[in-house]
């Protein structure tokens, strides 16, 4: 800066010093020295400031004290992010299909939530997936239905606000297109797939009954066929359950749950269809009012946590045979630090009206209903945020009449952040 103010001058000089007097020279001279030095001011001025956010972002870093930002910047404390991305590779050995299938599959999603003021939130995720699948979020690599390298789709997957009063501490309202609220033992896909994310509200009331028992109610309502000329088909759902600590690394859980699928009978479902379900002329020949009872012990081998859990329901609206399901399931230590390991395993036994087969697992026998078998898994932590998975899947489709094996193997990497 001090050099172009310099060689200003003598090109001025040069310009003009033939016509110059020395006092316009010094006259010129102290007006450039002003000039200069309320550039250096300017100068000084925007540095430190500069310095300043510096300084105010570091501080706020390492002592993770988002306060410590300027006001500019306040709105990202009101904000958490994260998301997951997972590569998975599937062998498919179907009696029912023509040759065994091997296929590479993705999935990706990024959350939001966002805290509006002290007894509201809003959460918000995209999802990779399909529109006219509500039981998984997965977009197979060279999709014979889609292009050649094809732009895949992204989702959205949940839009829902949160209300947490202050005045009954334990209570969360949901509001929008949700999780599942409902607690499953084992985190079992028997009633509900695990990518299903139902519309309308719920309520969650958690409290304590003593020190050593603690409680959960759940309600909700969901829309999932909303019609303008004839009755809308809903999910009605509401469950209880209480949770007895018998020490440090023992407890036992138990509850019930009652689900009423109303206006499904006589009905068709877009993007759902009959997955083992009776269905006559096209439409549910059944109501589904599902009545479940689930139990889990949870306790610890040597250092190792471990439990056992399992889950039964039975379609009481049924008027076919085959109106049951049950679950029986383990679980042995937990994949969370790098180098840890998880190891997990269930049978189960769904008949072919017992549950929505449109709702439930998406992997078991392919997806839907009239099926039984075994599924093991192992997870493994290979570092922080990157988990490695393994699923084999030993079932048996059409178990009511034509019993055809079906053997599906997964591995997974998932990377979170």
């Amino acid at each position: 800066m001090k050099k172009g103010i310099v060689l200003a001058v003598c090109l001025l000089t040069l310009a003009f010093g033939g016509g110059l007097r020395a006092d316009d020279i010094s006259e010129l001279k102290q007006q450039v020295d002003l000039l200069q030095q309320k550039i250096e001011q300017l100068e000084a001025k925007q540095n430190q400031q500069g310095e300043l956010m510096e300084s105010q972002i570091a501080k706020a870093v390492d002592e993770k004290q988002i306060s410590a930002l300027p006001d500019s910047l306040k709105w990202a404390e009101n904000i958490k992010w994260s998301g997951d991305f997972r590569y998975r590779h599937e062998s498919i050995n179907d009696d029912t299909a023509t040759a065994k299938r091997n296929r590479n599959r993705i999935r990706a999603r990024l959350k939001m939530e966002a805290k509006i003021n002290d007894e509201w939130d809003g959460v918000f995720r995209l999802a990779s997936g399909s529109s006219d699948s509500p039981t998984s979020t997965n977009q197979t690599l060279g999709d014979g239905a889609s292009d050649s390298f094809s732009s895949k789709e992204i989702w959205l997957d949940w839009a829902y606000a949160d209300y947490h009063p202050a005045w009954k501490p334990g209570l969360n309202i949901l509001l929008g297109k949700m999780a599942t609220p409902f607690y499953t033992v084992g985190k079992n896909q028997l009633i509900y797939d695990g990518d299903l994310s139902p519309e309308g509200g719920a309520a969650i009331y958690k409290w304590d009954v003593d020190n050593e028992t603690s409680a959960q109610l759940t309600g909700g309502a969901f829309w999932i066929r909303e019609r303008g000329t004839d009755v809308d088909t809903s999910l009605f759902g509401v469950q209880g359950l209480l949770k007895r600590e018998l020490s440090d690394d023992r407890h036992v859980l138990g509850g019930v749950s009652y689900y009423d699928f109303s206006n499904i009978k006589g009905e068709a479902l877009a993007g759902i269809g009959a997955n083992g379900n009776t269905m006559t002329s096209g439409v549910y020949s059944n109501d589904y009012n599902l009545v479940e009872g689930f139990g889990e012990y949870g306790f610890n081998v040597g250092e190792v946590p471990a439990a056992v859990f399992g889950s039964y329901v039975k379609n009481i609206a049924a008027e076919t045979n085959g109106d049951t399901a049950w679950l029986i399931g383990a679980k042995y230590n937990k994949a969370k630090k790098p180098g840890s390991w998880e190891l997990s395993y269930n049978y189960r036994d769904v008949e072919a009206d017992a549950v929505v087969g449109g709702l439930c697992d998406s992997d078991f026998i392919g997806g839907g209903t009239d099926g039984k078998g075994h599924v093991v898994g192992l997870k493994y932590q290979l570092a922080k945020n990157l988990q490695l998975g393994l699923n084999y899947f030993m079932n048996e489709q059409n178990s009511s009449t034509t019993k055809d094996d079906f053997d599906l193997f997964q591995a997974d990497l998932v990377f979170k952040f």
